[in-house]
């Protein structure tokens, strides 16, 4: 099954990498490599808006979807929809159903609010007739809501019901800091099964950030589909380290 939408609605497993670097070899290096996405990480890093046009040509040039997290919830995803190119948005701190339906009416043309312009890249640059280009946005575009917060455990069932969402995707570190427990810990992994829990009830895929690919396995088993592990500076680092400590052992 093509497209990431596609695979990902119907359930297939899909692995990603947070990108923190502004240049475009990075995309073009971790398309190369395989992954399934990649996450252009705006919150976390510099990623100014000449970096982020830059990424979205290299990930045509990969065959690698970018799903950019945003740096704000709606401002954010109303840019990173805007024609760039990109694939998708993950959106941080989506902690009610409010914030949900504002971010799917700056995303989606469907909603009727989203400004409408076929001239950006996504548009052809203005060759690609309005219609069908609202049409092919609205049917390719994959969106991912983050649940960090605990006030978001309480109204999971009503954000998961908001019409066109694909992805409940949990950011661990920001939820074990609002719960106040430890990441990793029990009560940690207690809240993300509440999410995926809450992701089936509603047919929409459970995402989540691990920090190490041999977590992989045991979260896919209870119910998660699409991760997101490490970034580009983790493999970078990780790397690194292992050629100085087998050089010096």
């Amino acid at each position: 099954m093509s497209g990431l939408k596609a695979r990902i609605n119907a359930g297939e497993t899909v692995i990603g990498s947070f990108v923190k670097t502004p240049v475009p070899h990075v995309v073009e290096i971790l398309g190369l490599a395989g992954l399934d996405f990649a996450v252009p990480d705006q919150e976390h890093a510099p990623l100014d808006l000449g970096a982020m046009d830059q990424l979205a040509l290299a990930s045509r040039a990969a065959g690698l979807p970018l799903v950019a997290r945003c740096w704000g919830a709606v401002a954010g995803a109303d840019f990173a929809a805007a024609g760039s190119g990109l694939r998708g948005v993950m959106v941080p701190h989506v902690a009610d159903r409010g914030t949900a339906e504002a971010v799917m009416a700056a995303v989606k043309f469907g909603r009727g609010s989203r400004g409408l312009s076929p001239s950006p890249r996504a548009g052809r640059y203005g060759t690609l007739a309005a219609p069908d280009y609202t049409a092919k946005s609205d049917a390719e575009t994959v969106v991912m809501l983050q649940i960090e917060d605990k006030e978001a455990l309480e109204r999971l069932d009503d954000i998961a019901a908001v019409p066109d969402i694909d992805v409940l995707f949990v950011g661990p570190a920001d939820l074990s800091q609002s719960l106040g427990c430890g990441f990793p810990s029990a009560e940690l992994d207690a809240a993300i099964i509440r999410v995926i829990a809450a992701a089936r009830r509603a047919g929409v895929a459970a995402g989540l950030f691990v920090g190490d690919e041999s977590q992989i396995a045991a979260w896919r088993e209870r119910g998660v589909s699409v991760f997101v592990c490490g970034s580009d500076q983790g493999l970078l680092m990780k790397g690194a380290r292992r050629i100085i400590e087998a050089g010096r052992a």
